[in-house]
């Protein structure tokens, strides 16, 4: 077991994890959010996507110790007092879902994308968007969402 210090939603956590566990499972199992979803154990589907240091990564690509010292956002952590984020408004506004199974970790993606600067137009969209996959909505609504969210017309 190793002690870990992070940051998640703004709450300070101090954990002992194994050298081999997962940030996606101390998420889930050890913090109980439980919107950071498990799709592949890959990296491949980008449903476990979340902000690490405001950078999007796969959370089952990331070890927890790895996470030391680090600022972590889940879903659960983009709302602020009951309103939604702007992205998480556009996807509702845009019927950018269906089943919703990727879309916490689309969400994130998406927010990385624009506070990067790099959602300039929807072929960027689409570009910065390509590592995480919904098997539901042919992504035209998702792009529009993101587009919505970023200003982009």
């Amino acid at each position: 077991m190793r002690r870990v210090a992070l940051t998640v939603n703004a709450v300070q956590h101090d954990l002992e994890v194994e050298p081999r566990e997962l940030l996606v499972y101390v998420l889930r199992e050890r913090l109980g959010l439980t919107g950071t979803n498990v799709g592949c154990d890959t990296s491949s589907c980008g449903s476990c996507t979340v902000l690490v240091n405001g950078e999007s990564v796969k959370s089952c690509t990331m070890l927890g110790v790895q996470a030391d010292g680090m600022d972590i956002t889940t879903i659960e952590g983009l709302a602020t007092n009951g309103e939604l984020h702007p992205v998480q408004q556009a996807f509702h506004e845009h019927h950018a879902l269906q089943c919703g199974y990727c879309t916490p970790g689309m969400v994130l993606a998406a927010v990385s994308l624009i506070e990067s600067g790099k959602a300039t137009g929807r072929d960027a969209i689409r570009e910065g968007l390509e590592g995480n996959l919904c098997r539901c909505t042919g992504y035209h609504n998702i792009v529009e969402a993101v587009a919505a969210a970023a200003g982009v017309s």
